[in-house]
């Protein structure tokens, strides 16, 4: 993969992707900013390397053209205190305007970019969009592996245009993501929980055979026990999976219990074995038993890889079993990878970032690297 490391960016304006998809509040403040931190070594390297500009561009969210409450400009400012310098935040990303306003500003000025999603050509890997994105500078660094498992035009297409490499973000993401995929020691144990089972079937699938233990839990637990006949109640699963998720290996470890509630505001939670869940249960978070059992397995593993929450931890009620995992990572001897929109937000909820082997910035992408689906992202970077 190309580096950053091996190139001479001195008096050159350098385009860096980032992946500043935050999760928000309804007011627009931010509750996790580890993403924005995990690109910080990349900025600084280029700012002691001499780089002329640095300019920064995300997208955020799934906008319909131009929304306000998308902006990235709160972003700007909040960039600037990490780096203790001020960010010229540009409300747009293309355009003869924009370019000037990048070439007016000061050597050694760092300068973000509006929403790339605003345009439609960003998702659609539109070469005239990515085109006018390299016109902006004279490098292209790629240091959002969150977004490398998609063909856009900020991620692919900009490569045909501009000298292209990795930035110190993604280098450290496929050096840790392989350690897991070809080197892991075992006992291997994967713990999956979220919403949905459909992104996490190929990775399942794939390490079926490699894992002496996947333990599941959330949305795509209640999926593979309704696909076993189980009552799941009115609780959350996928209907259209329910065949799929029948298939899968013996090694696949169940909640035996769970904690039920009556809706997602619930101030109390009934344990409830499997096989005893009513038809008005909501199933929000693994029981007591199950969690012991979960860690017991944690406590015995060497490599762990983990992606999504086992409980709807939003309402601390149902956060037991997510907050219990991390505990049991935070003490195991085990390297770990983690990673999912969610299960960061688990993390800042937590103050457990630091007590993790390693965590991913990507969720879909680290899903697809660690299976070994198309990565168009790193496509270019390794040629």
């Amino acid at each position: 993969m190309k580096s950053i490391k091996i190139i001479d960016v001195k008096n050159k304006k350098v385009f860096v992707r980032v992946d500043f998809n935050l999760d928000l509040d309804k007011d627009g403040n931010i509750l996790s900013d580890f993403r924005v931190r995990a690109v910080i070594p990349t900025i600084q390297f280029l700012l002691e390397a001499g780089a002329d500009k640095i300019i920064i561009a995300s997208h955020l969210g799934k906008p319909n053209g131009k929304e306000e409450k998308l902006s990235l400009k709160s972003i700007a400012g909040y960039l600037g205190g990490l780096l203790e310098k001020n960010i010229l935040f540009l409300d747009d990303c293309i355009g003869e305007k924009t370019k000037q306003e990048i070439n007016s500003s000061s050597t050694g000025s760092i300068i973000l970019l509006e929403n790339l999603r605003f345009y439609e050509g960003e998702e659609k890997n539109d070469e005239e969009f990515s085109r006018q994105l390299a016109d902006l500078a004279d490098v292209y660094v790629n240091d959002a592996f969150g977004v490398c498992h998609r063909s856009s035009a900020s991620v692919v297409a900009i490569t045909k245009f501009l000298p292209s490499y990795a930035g110190l973000l993604l280098e450290k993401e496929i050096e840790n993501l392989k350690k897991v995929k070809n080197d892991f020691i075992k006992p291997l144990v994967l713990i999956f929980g979220g919403a949905k089972i459909s992104t996490k079937l190929p990775l399942i699938k794939k390490f079926s055979e490699k894992a002496d233990n996947i333990l599941l839990g959330g949305g795509l637990a209640n999926t593979v026990l309704k696909s076993r006949g189980g009552e799941i109640g009115k609780s959350l699963f996928e209907p259209e999976l329910l065949l799929e998720a029948g298939g899968l290996s013996e090694n696949i470890i169940m909640p035996t219990d769970f904690l039920v509630g009556n809706s997602l505001e619930d101030t109390q939670a009934r344990i409830v074995d499997i096989g005893r869940v009513a038809n008005n249960d909501l199933i929000l978070d693994i029981g007591p038993n199950s969690l012991n059992n979960f860690i017991n397995i944690i406590q015995s593993a060497k490599t762990i890889i983990w992606n999504g929450p086992l409980g709807y931890f939003e309402n601390s009620i149902f956060a037991k079993g997510t907050d219990g995992i991390i505990k049991a990572m935070s003490e195991s001897q085990a390297f770990s990878v983690v990673g999912g929109g969610e299960t960061l937000l688990a993390l800042e909820k937590t103050k457990a970032f630091d007590k993790m082997g390693f965590v991913s910035t990507g969720g879909g992408a680290m899903l697809s690297y660690l299976s070994d689906e198309e990565m168009p992202g790193l496509k270019f970077l390794n040629q």
